[in-house]
């Protein structure tokens, strides 16, 4: 399910980009990309949120953070659950 809903974000990131380049049917474009705003900010105010998860990655501080405000929920919510499972095993 995570996977899905990935693709599904980064196949919206990719739609509102490709509006601005072709006009998409029913002049869907500016409301596409509104929405992929939206999303976008709500993502910037989980990172503020929950950093202190989101500094648990292993990989670049950078990658984590950006791969919170593509994904959000869907990046740090399993860095949260593991740092659980460490803490209590």
């Amino acid at each position: 399910m995570n996977i899905f809903l990935k693709t599904v974000l980064l196949a919206a990131y990719a739609l509102a980009l490709a509006s601005l380049v072709w006009p998409l049917p029913y002049d869907a474009g500016p409301s596409v990309r509104r929405i992929v705003l939206i999303v976008l900010a709500v993502h910037g105010v989980e990172l503020i949120a929950m950093f202190k998860h989101v500094r648990h990655y292993r990989g670049p501080l950078a990658a984590s953070v950006l791969l919170t405000l593509l994904f959000g929920l869907l990046h740090w919510k399993p860095l949260a659950d593991a740092k659980s499972r460490v803490a209590l095993g």
